[in-house]
């Protein structure tokens, strides 16, 4: 099993990020920082484990609003052994550093455009989201249209990030069972240990985790488990 961390910027800092509702995300309050900057959480990050992939989420990227470009490359140059996912919203093909790996997500692409992530041949990763009432976001084609998935999918359930509420196994045993040959990340309510465990069960290997981590739910000793 192999935890991925999640960052979440907003005008310039780490935030909670919570069911969706992205204007009312405030700065992030961990037990691993009492800073909410991106360098601060990602020290934080990696003295509680050694990871090797981060994904961050530029916020304001996604919601049009702004970018943190220049400080998502600045922490790629500081960081270059570390693989970065990162989610900017709509994004086109060009020529990413050697540890960004673009995310691309349903909700930046309609029906008419989606066909794009063709030209990334599969360097990319997918990410399938559903929104505050489960619904599919975004492109409705591209969750069927598996010809333009990514080798790994990530399955984004927005209601349930950040609430503890636990993760959607039955949405995720409905992509395991359908699309056997995919590698599908979960994304979205991890509480604890427990449910990495039922995740690993059902055959997800690979899951987003934030909310367990700032809180000490998942410490450095439950590692050596997973």
């Amino acid at each position: 099993m192999k935890l991925i961390p999640v960052i979440d910027l907003k005008n310039g800092v780490v935030v909670h990020a919570k069911q969706g509702l992205r204007d009312q995300y405030q700065p992030i309050k961990s037990i691993l920082t009492l800073n909410a900057d991106i360098y601060s959480v990602l020290h934080g990050f990696l003295h509680l484990h050694a990871f090797d992939t981060f994904y961050i989420a530029d916020l304001d990227a996604i919601t049009g609003q702004g970018s943190h470009a220049d400080l998502i490359q600045k922490v790629l140059n500081d960081f270059p052994e570390i693989m970065f996912w990162v989610d900017a919203g709509y994004q086109k093909v060009q020529p990413f550093p050697p540890n960004y790996l673009p995310v691309l997500g349903s909700e930046c692409f309609t029906n008419v455009n989606f066909g794009e992530l063709a030209d990334f041949n599969q360097q990319f990763v997918l990410s399938l989201d559903y929104g505050a009432k489960s619904e599919q976001l975004g492109a409705k084609k591209l969750f069927t249209q598996t010809e333009l998935w990514s080798e790994s999918v990530i399955i984004m359930t927005l209601n349930r990030v950040g609430s503890s509420s636990g993760v959607d196994i039955d949405l995720l045993q409905r992509f395991k069972h359908d699309y056997p040959q995919k590698n599908f990340i979960a994304a979205g309510g991890v509480r604890n240990v427990q449910d990495i465990e039922q995740l690993k069960i059902i055959g997800i290997q690979h899951v987003l985790v934030a909310s367990a981590l700032h809180s000490g739910v998942i410490t450095k000793a439950d590692f050596t488990k997973l």
